[in-house]
């Protein structure tokens, strides 16, 4: 497996370990997975990585290769889910019975999907209310989806990958960040943000991709690609999400005397939701140029995550 994070990130550390560990169990040792010291290539590489063969694992970040994966936006929108485990769930669900059959993996085997909590805006010494105040703050965005609302709302958009988060704020280059919560204490930001802009489910989120390439797949026995079947899917994509539930929390119990958060009002919201329109527009329209009807898609992922929360 390529890696491109820490070890102590909540992705490797509590869910691809953990993954690993199961499917050595479930094979009765036979598949063991090594995650590599270093990266095989930059974090926009390694969905090529597992496709081409050079590793027989990866997970990245749709949106890190614009374009390339028009369906899986539609876990990026804004004002969807409260908890990372009722969207990654619904997430997989969508994807299986809806999305799988544009191929937008091919190469691979999807082993899962999975988005972080609910994103946030964090701002160092700059308001976040009223809205209009936003206009003119330069901010680091998450990919496109950040982006367009960041232009909606007047902001300047700043790229830059996140390990480089702690530069662009201690050094002026950005006002704020979007971010989940856990990726506050994770990249040590607790010292330079003091505000949030938190709205119900989610100003924003980062769908995910966890594949293995397809020939390597191909060429386990039935029984141990059985094996891996069984603890993937809905099952990887819920201890995703339960894991970085947790590590909301834990960055919660770190910044929540420290950062003062915002809860937006009901104008607000709707403010946010005027800004956020091209968002849906631009995703519907990618939906069209595929013969796929994203209303009923949406709406079935609105439900999906109703049902995982009310579980």
């Amino acid at each position: 497996m390529s890696n491109w994070l820490p070890t102590s990130h909540p992705i490797v550390k509590d869910m691809m370990i953990p993954w690993a560990e199961q499917l050595e169990e479930a094979t009765d040792g036979r598949v063991s997975v090594q995650i590599l010291d270093a990266p095989l290539g930059p974090p926009p590489a390694h969905f090529d990585l597992a496709a081409n063969g050079v590793a027989d694992l990866t997970f990245g970040v749709h949106s890190y290769t614009p374009g390339r994966f028009a369906l899986t936006e539609i876990a990026e929108l804004p004002f969807i889910a409260d908890t990372s485990e009722s969207l990654s769930v619904a997430f997989q669900r969508v994807y299986e019975s809806d999305l799988a059959a544009a191929d937008e993996h091919r190469g691979t085997k999807v082993l899962g999907v999975f988005a972080h909590g609910p994103g946030m805006l964090f701002t160092k010494g700059q308001p976040v209310t009223p809205i209009s105040g936003l206009s003119g703050q330069k901010v680091r965005v998450a990919g496109n989806i950040t982006n367009v609302l960041a232009e909606g709302l007047g902001m300047v958009s700043i790229q830059a990958p996140s390990p480089q988060s702690y530069e662009i704020l201690s050094g002026g280059v950005a006002d704020g960040i979007f971010f989940p919560v856990e990726s506050i204490p994770f990249f040590k930001l607790e010292s330079l943000v003091d505000t949030a802009l938190r709205v119900p489910g989610g100003l924003y989120n980062v769908s995910f991709f966890f594949v293995m390439n397809q020939a390597k797949f191909d060429s386990l026995s039935a029984e141990d690609q059985a094996a891996i079947e069984e603890i993937s899917g809905e099952a990887f994509a819920r201890l995703a999400g339960q894991a970085w539930d947790a590590a909301d929390a834990a960055g919660m119990e770190v910044i929540g005397e420290t950062v003062t958060f915002h809860d937006a009002t009901e104008e607000e919201v709707e403010e946010l939701r005027t800004a956020a329109q091209p968002i849906f527009d631009g995703i519907k329209a990618n939906y069209e140029a595929k013969n796929v009807d994203f209303d009923a898609i949406l709406s079935k992922l609105e439900t999906e995550v109703q049902a995982v929360a009310s579980e």
